[in-house]
């Protein structure tokens, strides 16, 4: 029986406006990012997080691509660790330009603006 190992977290709640949306995530410990990061100890990558603010990005808002050009003011604070309840907020500032932030109850895990290409 082979093990299924997801690349997403569970989506649990969604709340949206015209240019923001509040994803409520809990990230699984069989999570395929977590193997051999690290065995004692697995926490999320940093850039998995932001992989994942891009895709919900490019999922929820109205962006005018997917592919990062820059980011800006990039900060990790708190690891993320399996068996978390996490929110995640995007803001979208412009058609190419948005705003993330990671928190839970163990406070702000990572934010950042990401400024994007145009199509």
């Amino acid at each position: 029986m082979s093990e299924h190992y997801p690349k997403l977290p569970t989506l649990v709640n969604c709340e949206q406006s015209s240019e923001s949306v509040k994803l409520d995530l809990f990230v699984p410990a069989n999570l395929h990012w977590f193997r051999g990061h690290f065995p004692e100890q697995p926490i999320l990558p940093g850039v998995v997080q932001l992989d994942w603010a891009k895709h919900y990005a490019a999922t929820y808002l109205s962006l005018c691509s997917s592919q990062v050009k820059q980011v800006e003011v990039l900060k990790f604070q708190v690891v993320i660790v399996p068996q978390t309840h996490i929110t995640l907020s995007l803001e979208q500032k412009s058609d190419e330009k948005f705003l993330f932030n990671y928190t839970s109850s163990m406070g702000t895990h990572a934010s950042g603006r990401v400024i994007l290409y145009r199509d």
